[in-house]
């Protein structure tokens, strides 16, 4: 029902689509190849993941990561509702994470949201769901709907990387601000997700950093 990016062949798809509406994209590909896909996990895991990872950097958030993946394992509500916040700040979250690894947890439990039904709605509603929960913003929920849902339009338009990325390409004289990028991509449209991979390949690029690989 909703075009998402499972294979390599549609990530090509999309690099041809958005070389075609703008060149500049070209200079990416010529330098780094295409993208990769960039899925995770979905569910509630998913989800939990992309939360720790806010503010920080990946290496931290990936350290983060493995500690409550062993101490929470299965990862699902009863699982987390056991832990006392002071034991899932110990796996370093923040207590702000915490909070909403346990209001998330709760919700889940309780059957008030349900994350395995996302799949069956629009990025708009599935966006909207998100947001709606406690400690959900507007990144997070964009990059579940990129990364886990694989939306072939999924446009995160807060990541500071991407700003900063489409700032140099495209050679803007200072890094937009989230409405900017709005209206940036909507030629790019239906092919936003596969944007954001070029520029988030152009943005380590830009900070020496090593191309990501899945």
């Amino acid at each position: 029902m909703f075009k998402t990016i499972e294979t390599e062949a549609d990530i090509a798809e999309g690099v041809e689509w958005l070389i075609a509406r703008e060149p500049r994209f070209r200079l990416v590909i010529d330098t780094h190849g295409h993208p990769p896909l960039r899925r995770a996990e979905g569910g509630l895991p998913g989800l939990l993941r992309i939360i720790t990872e806010q503010m920080i950097s990946l290496q931290a958030a990936d350290a983060i990561w493995q500690r409550v993946a062993r101490e929470l394992a299965p990862l699902d509500p009863p699982a987390i509702l056991r832990r006392r916040h002071a034991t899932l700040m110990k796996l370093g979250l923040s207590g702000a994470k915490s909070r909403t690894f346990h209001a998330l947890a709760r919700a889940a439990h309780k059957g008030e949201f349900q994350v395995e039904s996302l799949h069956q709605e629009a990025d708009d509603a599935v966006i909207a769901a998100l947001v709606a929960l406690p400690g959900i913003g507007p990144w997070t929920a964009d990059i579940y709907v990129l990364s886990c849902m694989g939306r072939a339009d999924a446009w995160p338009t807060g990541d500071l990387a991407l700003q900063a990325a489409a700032a140099h390409l495209l050679g803007l004289e200072k890094r937009p601000d989230a409405r900017t990028m709005t209206g940036l991509a909507e030629a790019w449209r239906p092919w936003r997700a596969v944007a954001a991979r070029l520029l988030w390949s152009h943005y380590r690029s830009l900070k020496g950093l090593p191309q990501a690989v899945s």
